[in-house]
């Protein structure tokens, strides 16, 4: 049998390293073993930086939005509970475009943060959620009835709700006859 050196899928391989590490500076882009290691490291900070771009960013726009807020006469802390009690979901990154963009709708926002903070009441809108609820239960209530069409996780949720003692590693049949 003839012996097979792999010669050009050793140099194909080889050739792939040295394109990825072009443009690197003194041998790391000439020799392959060097180049090797360069590319193996890039990769890993590539990873890395990949997350940490994404703190970085919010990095910044808490800065930016803690500028505009001391110009505004309020801390970053008490501007962001402000607006989470004033029910505003708006995140950091339209918040410090706005500060950037648009400095009056930045203060108006200064403002409802302040109002709710002054009152200290939840807005009007998380109330009518919870007014909401008891009408999906009371719908809830209505579909319970036939439980053969219910799923295992929702059979399980009405016996935790029922108290059925073990539902969590019974079966299907087995919730069915413990719930009827």
């Amino acid at each position: 049998m003839a012996r097979v050196k792999g010669g050009t899928v050793s140099k194909n391989r080889r050739r792939k390293v040295l394109k990825q590490a072009k443009g690197y500076f003194g041998s790391k882009h000439r020799l392959y073993k060097t180049a090797q290691e360069q590319v193996f490291h890039s990769g890993a900070y590539a990873y890395r930086d990949r997350r940490q771009k994404k703190r970085d960013f919010r990095k910044l726009w808490i800065a930016r939005i803690n500028a505009a807020c001391r110009e505004n006469g309020i801390s970053y802390s008490k501007f962001m509970n402000g607006l989470s009690v004033a029910g505003v979901e708006i995140n950091r990154k339209m918040l410090s475009e706005l500060a950037i963009d648009n400095p009056k709708a930045f203060s108006e926002l200064v403002e409802v943060a302040q109002n709710a903070l002054k009152s200290g009441k939840k807005p009007e809108v998380k109330e009518e959620k919870k007014e909401a609820q008891p009408v999906k239960e009371e719908k809830k209530a209505e579909e319970k009835k036939d439980y053969s069409k219910m799923t295992l996780a929702e059979l399980k949720a009405v016996a935790k709700e029922q108290g059925v003692k073990g539902y969590s590693s019974m079966k299907k049949d087995e919730l069915l006859a413990s719930l009827k």
